[in-house]
């Protein structure tokens, strides 16, 4: 990564021969991702006063439950084929998470290693699907989105802990586990997965989404200002449609209608709105939403009679769906039984089917929360264990991320330049006048969370600069196996260096002349060395190639060229060099 640097306007102009961030498609389900912190090490406080005084771990254990290697914060990888987006992720947020019940909770989160998958294309089955325990779709953030249920139901005796089983009464999981979610309303079983059942705030603070943080007690809550914006997509169901935040068009088919909180089309069963009441006449039937997914007319289990100890709402079929009462979805109430629409939102102007958070007017959130207990589209999107196709890379974060230098910055007669880093990362930087002979500014440069920054005399005069990672710490990896950092991959440019027997993404910026073809351009090969061939290949930017190598352990040393060959021309690009060491 080089720049030119004038002193007397260096605040002004940087030119970058090496791009930023593995570019992403124009496809939401590959630009949408929250990947800002896939840099950073995933933290958690896991007491109230390791959180009062703003000091979280990067490894955690409570004696049973060990993360014993730092892993780097959600989303790592984006693949796309025509068909499928994937996710590598670790599910780990990008705020401090916890502490939960300030550490009494017996669970703390883990690299979840996850591998996921969502599908291009959307299908709406006119049987609808029941969603069960576990992930039913991915949030932005990485972290997994699981329905409404805690996995517990009453058996017709008792509550039980019921799997995947089918009960008619099943525990709502905000209501009955609320008390254990932390600031960000997540929380995570034994396993470690960490997990939303309902309005994400922390996330929702992070996208821009009409949240406010308190820096004190570190807790958010919904914003009093008027609501200016359509909110941004959230994250993605296992069907493939999106699930926004809480605010839409107030119109679901005209985006100059104004923005305004979605009503969900679900109350509880206490007698208004033509419900039944339950606590007068007790839990004789289950509401006609789940008749219809249950596929069931009569001769249901009856549940518990409303009490102290089992209270109106602590069962997800204590709620009832207006629309089966006469009230009109788009009248009365925004969304449908599934806890979505048919709309129009800023990445989809045409309009789509798109789910949204439920919340009330100050935040708490409400039934069904994220999406009802069935799936509006067809489940085809979920957890797999590789990746069996083609694909192309739209994102490589953490440990596999490209440095990107930032403008830099001159003052009081000092030169600064910042770029983006790999916490755990040690930078070298480098200068040269003619590019035949480079001179070594700094070493062991370290991170500071996901940024490194050098700074050096000001009227040195013109300097090209470099600035190539040289080591990683050892830490918990996304992919299988885990990682190091002499043996995972990483990312780097021509005018960098690789070790034999590791393996690699080059960022390479062609060079202007010949002009460069338009994004997407078809390649034929990219290859190193003259022999050694990259995959993975992507030009989603003008300009800008992304390739994997693999480079074999008795590769030739030295520099080496790198030859980009288009489909349909211009004649191949020869760049060097990229040093094999």
């Amino acid at each position: 990564m080089k720049m030119t640097i004038n002193p007397l306007r260096a605040a002004a102009i940087a030119a970058f021969i090496l791009a930023g961030l593995a570019v992403r498609a124009a496809d939401p389900r590959t630009n949408s991702w929250f990947t800002t912190y896939s840099g950073q090490y995933a933290r958690v406080y896991t007491n109230s006063a390791m959180r009062a005084a703003g000091t979280a771990l990067t490894t955690w254990s409570n004696g049973s439950q060990t993360q014993s290697s730092p892993a780097y914060c959600g989303v790592q990888e984006i693949y796309s084929s025509t068909n499928w987006v994937y996710l590598r992720s670790s599910g780990l947020a990008g705020y401090a998470m916890g502490p939960w019940q300030n550490g009494s909770f017996p669970n703390l989160p883990a690299n979840q290693k996850l591998l996921y998958r969502i599908p291009r294309t959307n299908a709406v089955p006119a049987t609808k699907a029941i969603s069960g325990g576990g992930a039913i779709g991915l949030f932005v953030d990485g972290v997994e989105m699981f329905n409404s249920w805690d996995a517990f139901a009453w058996n017709g005796s008792s509550e039980v802990s019921a799997g995947n089983s089918t009960y008619y009464w099943n525990r709502d999981a905000y209501v009955n586990e609320g008390a254990t979610f932390d600031a960000g309303n997540a929380h995570q079983q034994n396993t470690g997965t960490y997990h939303y059942h309902a309005n994400p705030p922390a996330l929702r603070y992070l996208l821009g989404d009409h949240v406010n943080y308190d820096a004190a007690t570190k807790t958010y809550s919904e914003a009093t200002n008027a609501t200016t914006k359509h909110s941004p997509i959230l994250g993605w169901v296992a069907d493939g449609f999106p699930i926004y935040g809480p605010y839409g068009y107030a119109n679901a088919t005209n985006a100059s209608s104004g923005v305004r909180r979605m009503i969900s089309g679900y109350v509880l069963r206490n007698g208004q709105y033509g419900t039944s009441n339950l606590t007068a006449y007790g839990r004789a039937t289950i509401p006609a939403w789940a008749a219809r997914l249950f596929n069931v007319a009569s001769n249901i289990v009856a549940g518990p009679g409303v009490s102290t100890s089992y209270p109106l709402g602590r069962y997800m079929e204590d709620n009832d769906y207006l629309g089966d009462h006469g009230y009109k979805q788009g009248v009365d109430f925004d969304l449908d039984e599934y806890n979505g629409r048919r709309c129009v939102t800023p990445e989809f102007p045409n309009g789509t089917y798109a789910y949204f958070v439920s919340i009330s007017s100050n935040g708490t959130p409400t039934f069904p929360y994220n999406i009802g207990r069935g799936f509006y589209g067809s489940v085809t999107g979920g957890s797999v264990s590789s990746i069996s196709e083609s694909v192309v890379t739209n994102f490589l974060g953490g440990p596999s991320a490209t440095p990107a230098l930032n403008p830099p910055v001159a003052n009081n007669g000092t030169l600064t330049l910042t770029w983006s880093a790999t916490e755990g990362g040690t930078y070298l930087v480098e200068s040269t006048t003619n590019f035949s002979a480079w001179t070594t500014n700094a070493t062991n440069v370290t991170a500071a969370l996901n940024t490194a920054s050098f700074s050096t005399n000001a009227a040195a005069g013109y300097r090209f600069y470099r600035v190539a990672r040289t080591a990683l710490a050892t830490y918990d990896s996304v992919g299988p196996g885990g990682g190091s950092g002499g043996s995972s991959a990483s990312t780097v440019a021509p005018g960098g260096s690789a070790t034999r027997g590791t393996t690699v993404t080059v960022a390479i910026t062609l060079p202007s002349t010949p002009p460069n073809p338009p994004a997407n351009a078809p390649i034929t090969s990219v290859v190193l060395a003259g022999s050694i061939t990259g995959s993975n290949v992507s030009y989603a930017t003008q300009g800008t190639v992304l390739a994997t190598f693999t480079i074999p352990a008795n590769a030739s040393t030295g520099a080496q060229s790198i030859v980009v060959t288009f489909t349909s021309g211009p004649p191949p690009y020869t760049i060097s060099s990229l040093t094999i060491n």
